[in-house]
């Protein structure tokens, strides 16, 4: 019995033993999951050398390796494509014509594959720039997505005059915030005429007179702190480009109309400076770090362009002043967003440009320095401006936009949207729509909530989730 029972302990002990050891936790091995996050790049880095972009202007997506096979999609220029078998040849012409089998998401955002002949393909985005956009940087450029202390909004904006900030429209625009939807005030900081919101050094500085009609810093803190109470998402506005005062301290900075030797004048009457002025990017940069220390949650450059000039017909007339060396107007603009990122993201803000509505559904910068990709790889919002009634006779095959706002704004942003896939850390879409009646349009109709909803439905049928109204007179139909 003795022996017995010496067996069945011994046994027990035997699995209590491998039962403990069972469930004994195994470390993870540095050395395998070095080798897994190795194995992890390799294949991404061979996903990458199968990456192409397509050239033309549109090329046909084959059922097989011959361009006698029925076509079963059309590809636009920039479009990405994966290559899944790169071996396939055929003649034609007396020619070995090398194909590939590629995979790419068609405009409903499915899957396919194809055929297309490798000669209309290239893995450098740089090569499908044309000349005019010299020197435009296409690489993946960096961006912190959220700070901290400044978590990104959903944002519901409308624009804010000086005027109404300091004056008496502040509480009124401040109960339409508490009792809809909107959430975010866009502030002119600098505006059109070159005065600012708040004394800035900078001003000071630059261009003393920007500064005479401005409150004090400490009126600036009271008004931003009510502001913050309200849960209010400050955006400061920046006319950059577009600046009366500046040009009237620095003529030898503006633009010089070559035929009448005199400072270039828009048709609003204001003069222009250089967009290749260093000394303006610096003093358009200053005031912004300077409202993002105040307590602006964002910066928005307006008028980051060059004027208007009928796509680039009037440029023999317009002394643009490059005396640096510039290669293109798309390449001065994204070098200015470069250096404000640079100097402003350190302030823990966003940086945001507004650029035309039409830049997202033409292949070029429309002579105005705006080139969708340029700007939105760079910035941190990107913010179309699609009032329907800024859009020209027949675009996207609509007769008065003003009386379409749906439609006109559907196929703004639905370009747009295409647009940002071409780029490799694309900013986010935050367009902005028309909430005023545009009665110099012929054939307008009256704007109110209905028309303002329809844009924003047209945005949300796109996949975009944020706006801003303008108005401004500051009055918007949300109001009670």
């Amino acid at each position: 019995m003795k022996k017995k029972h010496l067996i069945t302990a011994a046994l027990t002990l035997c699995f209590s033993f491998l039962s403990g050891c069972s469930q004994t936790p195994v470390e993870n091995n540095p050395g395998e999951e070095k080798i897994q996050t190795q194995n992890e790049q390799k294949k991404e880095e061979k996903k990458q050398e199968n990456i192409f972009y397509v050239k033309p202007t549109q090329l046909n997506v084959r059922e097989s390796y011959s361009t006698q096979s029925p076509i079963v999609y059309k590809l636009s220029k920039f479009d990405k494509v994966e290559n899944i078998d790169n071996n396939s040849y055929v003649e034609e012409n007396d020619q070995q014509t090398k194909w590939y089998n590629i995979k790419f998401v068609n405009d409903n955002n499915e899957e396919k594959t194809g055929w297309v002949s490798s000669e209309f393909l290239t893995q450098n985005k740089q090569d499908l720039l044309s000349d005019n956009l010299n020197g435009v940087d296409l690489s993946n450029y960096p961006k912190t997505y959220e700070y901290e202390n400044n978590k990104r909004q959903k944002v519901k904006g409308i624009y804010v005059t000086i005027n109404s900030i300091v004056g008496n429209n502040l509480d009124r625009l401040i109960k339409l915030c508490n009792e809809s939807e909107i959430n975010a005030f866009v502030v002119d900081v600098k505006d059109d005429y070159g005065h600012m919101l708040f004394k800035t050094d900078a001003s000071e500085k630059f261009a003393p007179k920007a500064n005479e009609k401005a409150v004090s810093k400490e009126k600036m803190s009271e008004l931003i702190k009510k502001l913050n109470e309200n849960n209010i998402y400050l955006i400061a506005r920046i006319v950059t480009f577009k600046d009366p005062i500046y040009t009237e301290y620095y003529p030898e900075r503006a633009i010089i109309n070559k035929e009448t030797a005199s400072t270039f004048v828009s048709k609003d009457g204001l003069r222009w400076a250089s967009a290749h002025d260093r000394k303006l990017w610096e003093y358009d940069v200053s005031v912004a770090k300077e409202a993002a220390q105040i307590g602006f949650n964002e910066i928005q450059f307006d008028y980051v362009r060059f004027p208007a000039s009928n796509g680039g017909k009037l440029d023999s007339k317009l002394d643009y002043r490059n005396n640096d060396g510039d290669t293109s107007k798309a390449q001065t603009v994204q070098s200015f967003l470069k250096y404000a990122k640079e100097n402003i993201s350190p302030e823990n803000v966003y940086v945001s440009a507004d650029i035309f509505g039409l830049v997202g559904s033409v292949p070029n910068d429309m002579g105005l320095g705006q080139y969708w990709e340029a700007v939105s790889g760079v910035v941190d919002y990107v913010c179309p401006m699609m009032y329907p009634s800024h859009y020209g006779n027949s675009v996207y095959g609509i007769d008065i936009h003003d009386a379409h706002p749906y439609e006109t704004v559907f196929q703004s942003a639905k370009d747009s949207v295409k647009r940002n896939t071409r780029v490799d850390n694309p900013a986010t879409i935050r367009p902005w729509i028309q909430d005023f009646t545009a009665s110099w349009v012929k054939g307008h109709i009256k704007y109110d909530e209905p028309q303002v909803r329809e844009q924003i439905k047209a945005l949300n049928d796109n996949g975009i989730d944020e706006y801003i109204l303008w108005n401004a007179g500051n009055r918007y139909s949300f109001e009670q």
